[in-house]
Formats: structure tokens, sequence, C-alpha cells
């Protein structure tokens, strides 16, 4: 029997994390990096010049170690409150695969899971795609698959801002003192393609709106606490397109090189477009925006991703107890930080559209 004061999070029997996957040893790279841009006529010796990213760190990425320990962190926070059910874990592009997950589940006799993305924003990348994913899964293990819903966008959540401030002024106070006060701040997400930012959200460009949102309120956070306004701006790290397609910019090593050029002595990168010390942060800001920094005579310092953050952790369970109150049509607070309200729990119609044309995706009214 449930603890008498635990939250009633029916209709849901599990949760599921769903995240991105990546390799776990040297062989698998190639395999994986094929995976990930099967379909979009990326060339072999651009894939293969992305894999020497991994094989510089052992030919691992270090997502899925950093997924095993939020699942485990979300089962002892569930635990803790009286919340009894168990937590899942499947990846688009490796082991363990969203189908195989999927099996399991249904073999375990779940009916009905509520899933958190490892991707706080919109776009398609960062939510259709997953949804798509989802549906695809579903497709596979087909009779007796349990029914999916998918966690709102909580990229202006407090469970993920505050931990964001917090990184923030810690990386300000790591700086010398000759160039903290006039550092600049670097809010970094992953590069999309123009147009895929124009498709974000049911009205188009909720990518970047979002992302602006969360860096406004990080930058007013730290100004209330250091009672220094810091310049600060949002850009843009790992594009992987073709050079004749427009991608977000500027990237994050360009804008490096001008502000050193203005004079700049001091910089801080805070990651918030990644929950976790994604490859994008190991690789592209600790190591070559850090020897960007480095060539230029920059202090830098970057900011620590959520995480394991407590705060971070707990606001899965508070998602999944707001959207089980929803479900029972109970009156539910959402709470959120910042100037845009909070996000949907169904994706509208056309919402993100895929680029390549319509396809099932689960989770949305369409």
């Amino acid at each position: 029997m449930p603890h008498e004061s635990a939250p009633d999070v029916t209709p849901y029997d599990a949760v599921l994390l769903v995240s991105f996957g990546g390799p776990e040893r040297r062989e698998d790279v190639l395999p994986f990096l094929e995976n990930v841009t099967r379909g979009r006529g990326i060339p072999r010796d651009r894939l293969e010049s992305v894999a020497e990213h991994y094989y510089e760190l052992g030919g691992r990425s270090p997502i899925n170690d950093q997924n095993r320990e939020f699942l485990a962190a979300v089962e002892e926070d569930l635990r803790s409150h009286g919340i009894h059910v168990p937590v899942y874990w499947g990846n688009r592009n490796w082991d363990p695969y969203l189908t195989d997950t999927l099996a399991r589940m249904r073999d375990d006799g779940v009916t009905r899971a509520a899933c958190l993305v490892t991707s706080a924003y919109a776009s398609y990348s960062g939510c259709r795609q997953y949804r798509e994913n989802l549906a695809d899964a579903v497709a596979e293990v087909g009779d007796g698959a349990p029914r999916l819903d998918r966690l709102r966008h909580y990229f202006n959540h407090p469970g993920f801002v505050e931990p964001m401030v917090d990184a923030t002024l810690t990386a300000l106070a790591d700086l010398p003192d000759s160039s903290r006060r006039e550092a600049h701040v670097l809010f970094v997400t992953h590069s999309i393609p123009d147009s895929m930012n124009d498709a974000s959200g049911p009205d188009g460009g909720a990518y970047v709106a979002q992302h602006r949102a969360v860096a406004e309120e990080i930058a007013e956070r730290v100004r209330q606490e250091t009672g220094h306004r810091y310049p600060t701006e949002l850009v843009f790290c790992s594009r992987s397109g073709p050079p004749q397609t427009p991608w977000l910019e500027p990237d994050v090593n360009d804008r490096l090189e001008e502000l050193a050029a203005d004079g700049v002595t001091g910089v801080v990168v805070v990651p918030i477009g990644f929950v976790s010390d994604h490859m994008e942060v190991i690789y592209d800001l600790d190591t070559e925006a850090s020897a960007t920094a480095e060539k230029l005579g920059l202090h830098f310092a970057r900011a620590a991703t959520a995480g394991l953050d407590p705060r971070f952790v707990a606001m899965l369970r508070e998602l999944l107890v707001e959207r089980a109150r929803t479900e029972r049509g109970l009156e539910v607070r959402r709470p959120t930080v910042g100037v845009l309200g909070p996000s949907w729990d169904v994706c509208p119609a056309g919402c993100c559209a895929n680029p390549r044309g319509p396809r099932p995706a689960l989770c949305g009214s369409d």
C-alpha cells in the first residue's frame, strides 16, 4: 500500500526516460553515427571526422552513464516520496533502444507511462523526432504496448533554471578578479537549421524564443544576486549540416574571436541547451571552445549543467504528479519562471513539423 501522504500518480504505472543514446566502445562509434544521420546524406568523411571526437574521449559517449545516474537518482527521489512506480530508459539511436524497452515494459505489465525527454526545448530534433521514434517503437511492439504521454517541456521549470542560475554564479566566481566584472556570459545551445527553428512550436520560432527566455531569466537572477548586469547573448555549437544550408549563428568559437578582438578578457559559457554533460558540452565547449579561448588569451569558465542537481531530479516527480492530476481532471499548479508560461501537455497539430514530410508521432493532437 502506498504511504498515506504519497502523491497519487494515477493513471500512470511507470515512467520512461527517453534519450538520444551514445556509443560505449570504440567499435560502436561509426555505427552509432550512421544511426543518427541515416537518410540525411552525410558524407562518410564527415562521420569519420566526428568519430575522432569520440575517439579522443576513449570511444565512449558520456550520455549513457549520465542517464544511468539520473535514472537511479529519480528512482530514489520517487521512493522517498512514497511513489512506487518503475522507471525505464530507452534511446533513439543506441542500446537500450526504445523498442526493446517498450517490449520489456509490456512484458512487465505496464499499461500507461509518462515520458520525460532529455531535451528541454521545442524543435523537430528536440521533440517531434522523439515522438516519431516513440510511435515507431509502439508500432513495432504491437499489441499490449503501453500508452505513452510526454511530460511538458521544462525549459522554464524552476527545477531546470535555478540550478543553471547557481552554476552561472559559480562560473563567474571562478574567473580572476581582473576579468570578472567585465566578463561576457555566453548562453550556448545546439545549432539547428534556420528552417527548423522557423517551424518549431505551433507558431514557429519557439526554439530560439524559449532559449532567449531562459537566458534572460538567468541573466536577471545573476544581476539580482551580484548587483551587476553582465553582457549576455545566445550562441550556438555543434553545427553539422552542409555549408549551403543556413544554421543558427553565431558559433561559440566565432563569437569568442570577436569578443577577444573587442578587448574582452573573460567569458563564461552556460550550456542552457543541454541537461547534462553531453558530447556537445564535453567536446565542443570543454575541449574546442576552451582551446579557442586559451589561444585568444581569454579567461574562460564553463557553467555546470543541471545533471544530478536535486532540484532537477525532483522536477521529474513534480511534472509526473502535475500531469497525473491533469489526466484525472483535477486543479493543477504548473510552475514556471521567466516571461513564457507553461508549455502544452499535448503537442498541437503541425507543431515542430518534420522537414521531410509528415510521419506518425505520439503525444500530439495530430
